[in-house]
C-alpha cells in the first residue's frame, strides 16, 4: 500500500532528514520524493510505500502530523488512492 505524504512550513535545515528517518523508524519506505523552496517557505511530498510499516495508515497519519507539529511544520499523510481521486479533473 502506498501514502501520499505532504510537508509543508517555513523552511530550516534537518526536514527532510528528520521526516525521512520518522518514516525510516516506523517501517515505511520513501519511494519518490520531490522538494522546493519557495522563497522561506519548503514544500515536499513523498510517496511512500506503507505496507512494511509497523503500524496502520491512520495511526501513522496522526503520528505524521504530531511530529510535524513538534518541528514547526505541517505534515499531511494520505492514501494514495483518495490522493488520487481528490487531485483527478
Amino acid at each position: 500500500m502506498r501514502a501520499v505524504v505532504t510537508v509543508t512550513g517555513k523552511d530550516r535545515t534537518g526536514i527532510i532528514a528528520k521526516v525521512s528517518n520518522f518514516l525510516w523508524e516506523k517501517g515505511a519506505n520513501i519511494e519518490d520524493i520531490s522538494q522546493t523552496i519557495l522563497g522561506e517557505y519548503f514544500a515536499m511530498i513523498m510517496i511512500v510505500d506503507i505496507s512494511g510499516a509497523n503500524t496502520e495508515l491512520a495511526q501513522l497519519a496522526a503520528e505524521c502530523s504530531e511530529m510535524g507539529k513538534q518541528i514547526g511544520m505541517s505534515i499531511y499523510m494520505q492514501h494514495e488512492d483518495i490522493f488520487n481521486a481528490m487531485h483527478n479533473v
